[in-house]
């Protein structure tokens, strides 16, 4: 397989909908879970499937995920028949090179991809969390003798209008596909994830440009090309858990099922790990008036404070007298003392003033990156 198929991350989403989460960095460089950032999971995906060759398009504030990603060491992707190649817009004689959509990130990447020269290519989003053995998809496309394969997860019908939805025959071949229909006529609905056939997809993008036809989007556009053509288009249903962390609601969600050791992400199976680039920090330390319940506290985190159901990333301090409730803490970030914090999301290295209060009843309250609140101006 590794030599087979190229993957390709999409990662350059502004991310909008996460607000002040997203101002200054990637929607995949956003941390999640303590430990990790979200691109991570796409990223252990490849590793653990035996894929040898990343490449990770990005647009939008891209530092903090370079730097995070480095050379693909974290994630065993640094061989001399490996790597991960970080791929952003350029300026050519022709002019800039933006991408204008999904499969036009692609398109403008063709030069890396021909040079790879695989058979198949995989496109992930680096937005979601999940564990999926990329191997049994790959698999699953060719014993159908597929163009293009589409992962698709099983919802519930009264969210299907949220999704693309694949209609399928006996087969599971997809004979139609709905954008976000107002009656769905399935429960199937898109992952974002694909593998194709390198040489049908090419050559579909490179006819289109030559013919001035819309090739920007998969969704939109290239999937319903590959139908109307005729190729040979099926679904991939993956059973497990997976969440689209493209909201703070679902960001705040996703953590929350996180904290639980039997979480349905099942990260503490050895077998297929979750890699990082996590920074060295000391162990944490729970002082005598501390009280920590039902909790996730990563290292260099100091708590003098009560904290339940919540997540203290790397190097958080929670100072004597403060409350952290059902609230997932970046990294370090200071709630300082006697504040109180239910229900929200804190940006790395926030500062929470003493006495302070940040409770999210009907929508989760957020605090962005750096950002101070509650803390006098002479002690800014």
């Amino acid at each position: 397989m590794s030599k087979d198929m190229l993957a390709l991350i999409l990662a350059g989403g502004q991310g909008t909908r996460l607000g002040k989460l997203t101002q200054s960095i990637a929607k995949p460089a956003v941390p999640f879970g303590g430990r990790y950032r979200i691109i991570d999971f796409a990223l252990s995906n490849c590793a653990n499937s035996g894929i040898k060759n990343v490449g990770v398009i990005t647009q939008y504030q891209p530092l903090a995920l370079n730097e995070h990603i480095g050379n693909g060491s974290a994630w065993g992707l640094d061989g001399i028949n490996s790597g991960v190649s970080i791929l952003q817009p350029y300026s050519a004689t022709e002019g800039n090179k933006w991408f204008e959509g999904t499969s036009h990130a692609i398109y403008q990447n063709m030069d890396y991809i021909d040079h790879i020269n695989p058979e198949y290519v995989l496109i992930l989003s680096g937005d979601h969390i999940y564990k999926m053995d990329y191997d049994e998809m790959l698999n699953s496309h060719k014993d159908n003798l597929a163009s293009l394969t589409v992962a698709v997860i099983d919802v519930p019908l009264k969210e299907a209008s949220r999704f693309g939805i694949m209609n399928t025959d006996s087969s599971n071949r997809i004979v139609e596909f709905d954008e976000k229909p107002e009656h769905p006529k399935s429960t199937k609905a898109s992952m974002g994830i694909y593998i194709f056939n390198w040489k049908e997809l090419r050559e579909t993008l490179i006819n289109g440009a030559k013919n001035g036809v819309d090739m920007s989007d998969f969704g939109q556009n290239v999937i319903p090309a590959f139908l109307d053509s005729g190729e040979r288009v099926y679904a991939y249903e993956f059973e497990g858990y997976w969440k689209d962390v493209g909201t703070i609601d679902s960001l705040h969600e996703a953590n929350m099922e996180y904290i639980s050791p039997n979480n349905e992400l099942d990260s503490r199976n050895r077998q297929w790990k979750i890699y990082s680039k996590n920074e060295i920090a000391p162990p944490n330390f729970i002082t005598s008036k501390a009280s920590v319940k039902d909790s996730l506290v990563v290292d260099g985190c100091v708590v003098s404070g009560k904290v339940t159901h919540s997540i203290l990333s790397t190097n958080v301090q929670v100072k004597e007298g403060a409350i952290v409730e059902d609230s997932f803490i970046m990294p370090g970030a200071i709630i300082n003392e006697n504040a109180v914090i239910k229900r929200a999301i804190i940006g790395s290295n926030a500062v929470i003033g003493a006495d302070t209060e940040i409770i999210g009843e009907e929508e989760i309250q957020v605090i962005g990156y750096k950002e101070v609140v509650g803390v006098p101006k002479d002690e800014d």
